[in-house]
């Protein structure tokens, strides 16, 4: 059973997935998406504007039209904002625009996944990981890329529920379980 906030997320999502689809400005709100979930992300004062229940449904507003002018936004994608803000969802963003973005890698036939790597990996390397793992799978995969410095070495990759873990880590705690149950 889904929770309410997931459930909600994914209506809107699908809705300015359908509407951006319709007004054929799909990669353009995509990219508004996405450079509003890196201004977001890195901006503590932007999130916490946006989750305070205490500021007025004309101020989220104002912050959106100017961030608009900023960043230069889609007249869908700011109207999307500020719906939500009228409709008070905006507390939702984070998840609506990460079920947005499940919307546009299904449609692109993309199957979104994380990598997981004990040192940092060049572009060429995680670009071989993912097209092997393309040909394996039949899809194309997008990583998202982190270093784990704990895995002592290796990788882990996350696509769906599949998880494959190759790290050192992993392999000590093996053993670790093998030599306690002997």
């Amino acid at each position: 059973m889904k929770s309410f906030s997931t459930e909600t997320s994914e209506r809107y999502a699908s809705a300015l997935f359908q509407l951006a689809v319709e007004e054929k400005n799909l990669n353009i709100v995509e990219q508004n998406v996405s450079n509003f979930q890196k201004i977001y992300k890195n901006n503590p004062d932007l999130r916490n504007f946006i989750k305070n229940p205490t500021n007025t449904d004309e101020e989220q507003s104002g912050l959106v039209e100017a961030l608009s002018k900023k960043i230069n936004l889609t007249k869908i994608f700011k109207n999307f904002l500020l719906l939500l803000i009228k409709k008070r969802r905006i507390f939702f963003i984070e998840k609506i625009l990460a079920s947005f973005n499940k919307f546009v890698t299904r449609q692109k036939g993309e199957i979104n996944a994380s990598l997981i790597s004990s040192k940092e990996l060049s572009k060429q390397e995680i670009e071989k990981i993912s097209k092997e793992l393309s040909i394996d799978r039949g899809s194309s995969i997008k990583f998202s890329f982190e270093v784990d410095k704990s895995l002592i070495g290796g990788f882990k990759v996350q696509i769906g529920s599949l998880m494959i873990d190759s790290s050192i880590k992993n392999k000590l705690k093996k053993f670790q379980q093998l030599m306690i149950e002997n």
